[in-house]
């Protein structure tokens, strides 16, 4: 779905469908919208793929063109091997570091990483099953936010409408954060099985010399 789309259903859910007196601006659903996409980024990222080139005779690699990335999950290099080949690495701000096996000839590194979900007029990178959560999150917000604006203001819809408001947006951000955590822990299990993590457990027995 795109924006747009999503934008519309929130409104059906707020029952804000009249177009001459709308309770909310696109642009204020818009930012409750974005506020849930980044919240399911967080814990859900979009799990992304990209092929990088490495410099001859150098184990720094310039990552700088992945943009709006939270974590880099593995790295192949060289590519096209099987079983593949994931390097251990270290990571400062745009430059990766591969810190074991062979010296980069300047051939193509894989990284395996985690980005921020994408959701525009366009499109949206959400995936189909996701998208109702992202809606559930954003409606929540929604009314917090309606509900915190209308205390000690006159409303036509009597003096228990913003409670309301904030008793049925609490109720969603409740379901939304606990569907999070459920659908994250699914999530890190799988990545955790698919990649060897780049980072060594620590030993508590035994003292390991550095490399």
């Amino acid at each position: 779905m795109t924006l747009n789309e999503i934008r519309t259903l929130i409104r059906c859910d707020l029952h804000d469908e009249d177009q001459n007196n709308y309770r909310w601006s696109d642009n204020e659903l818009d930012r409750h919208i974005l506020h849930a996409v980044s919240d399911l980024s967080e814990a859900i990222p979009s799990q992304q793929t990209a092929i990088i080139p490495t410099t001859n005779g150098s184990r720094a690699v310039d990552i700088s063109d992945i943009a709006d990335r939270i974590s880099i999950c593995a790295v192949e290099y060289p590519v096209n091997y099987f079983p593949k080949r994931y390097r251990r690495f270290s990571l400062w701000k745009n430059t990766l570091t591969l810190i074991d096996g062979e010296i980069p000839n300047g051939e193509n590194a894989c990284l395996y990483y985690e980005t921020m979900h994408t959701l525009d007029s366009s499109g949206s990178g959400i995936p189909s099953h996701l998208e109702e959560l992202v809606i559930c999150g954003a409606c929540g917000y929604a009314a917090i936010e309606w509900a915190a604006y209308s205390v000690n203001r006159v409303n036509i819809g009597g003096s228990g409408t913003p409670a309301e408001f904030l008793r049925w947006g609490k109720m969603k951000i409740d379901y939304f954060r606990s569907e999070l955590k459920r659908a994250g822990r699914k999530n890190s299990v799988r990545i955790n099985r698919l990649y060897k993590p780049y980072r060594l457990p620590v030993s508590k027995t035994s003292v390991q010399e550095p490399e």
